[in-house]
């Protein structure tokens, strides 16, 4: 195993050191305990929006902190949660009157952990409201989860919900657009090869260089199938189909589509899955009002995608568009 690390203890301590110096003008790093808030002095009166999870998928969740999405974002170590401590002071550093979201990923882990944690803050008078993501439609249990996991839609729900927090609106309607975005949004993905834990040093699945594991999680997770290799266009026709089944998008639907590298896959790769999907988009009358392509929501070094649609509703489209300055995504600033 070759990474750039200097102690395998370390690396999110490290990691958040040099995020930081990066992006000092837009994020601030708390540390001992670890979480990120915004730089800017708090906005008195608006809903905070407060994530996270295990680090090793940045950009989410420390790299979408700042104006229009999230106002502070806790990491674990690599692949496991926060522990509530930390959860507590990011919510209190996001509390600025209006109360507080939690965005959660469905990890076992993370949802004991963050409901903890928004117990701990309402004994000390501050409102919490939670939505769970759960837009993976390619397992409906794990190791890891009760239900579907959270993955690449938690990007748009924060996204999403962000806005609506910017423009003012109140704890309920943000806490709503959020389960609106969740309810609406279907993931799928799919790895060519492992990833490798910086303190486990060893890949965390074994997979032949012809094979492909179709309905990956972001922790290394198995799918529902292991497949032979085969072309893009096979392998995108796979995912769409599995997403667009299970809501089910229909004719006439406007969507939002996500292609989201999982952290080794070149951009030139993922917009050839893209180049597909619109294709079967277009052959099925389906509406691609916007596509988002690259690395949004990662497993370290694991080559592979997803694919999200989002079928819009309300003023999704609007609170999509509005503007956004954070180090992961910025559009409109």
């Amino acid at each position: 195993m070759k990474k750039l690390v200097n102690d395998v203890h370390e690396v999110v301590k490290e990691s958040l050191e040099g995020f930081q110096a990066a992006h000092s003008d837009t994020i601030s790093v708390n540390f001992d305990p670890d979480f990120i808030t915004r730089a800017e002095p708090k906005k008195e009166g608006k809903v905070g929006l407060v994530s996270g999870g295990g680090s090793g998928h940045e950009p989410l969740h420390g790299g979408f902190v700042g104006y229009g999405m999230l106002d502070a974002a806790v990491p674990g170590a690599v692949f496991t949660s926060p522990t509530p401590d930390p959860i507590v002071e990011a919510t209190k550093a996001a509390d600025r009157g209006a109360g507080v979201l939690h965005i959660v990923k469905n990890y076992t882990g993370d949802v004991l952990n963050f409901e903890t944690a928004a117990e701990l803050c309402e004994m000390e008078d501050i409102e919490v409201a939670t939505v769970v993501v759960n837009d993976d439609v390619a397992v409906e249990d794990s190791l890891y989860t009760a239900g579907r996991r959270g993955v690449a839609g938690t990007f748009l729900v924060e996204k999403i919900a962000g806005a609506a927090a910017e423009r003012g609106d109140d704890l309920e309607a943000v806490r709503a657009i959020a389960q609106a975005v969740n309810d609406n949004c279907r993931s799928m993905g799919l790895a060519l090869g492992p990833c490798t834990v910086p303190h486990a040093g060893k890949p965390s699945f074994d997979l032949a260089d012809t094979e492909v594991e179709m309905g990956i999680g972001i922790h290394g997770e198995p799918g529902y199938r292991r497949t032979d290799m085969r072309p893009a266009d096979e392998l995108a026709a796979e995912l769409y189909e599995k997403v667009k089944e299970d809501l089910p998008f229909d004719k006439g639907d406007d969507v939002i589509v996500l292609i989201n590298g999982m952290g080794a896959t070149p951009l030139s790769e993922l917009y050839i899955v893209n180049r597909k999907i619109q294709q079967l988009l277009d052959a099925d009358g389906i509406n691609a009002v916007r596509t988002v392509v690259g690395d949004y929501v990662t497993s370290l070094e694991m080559p592979g995608c997803s694919l999200t649609l989002l079928r819009v509703e309300g003023d999704m489209l609007e609170l999509f568009d509005a503007p956004t300055l954070t180090p992961g995504y910025r559009k409109g600033m």
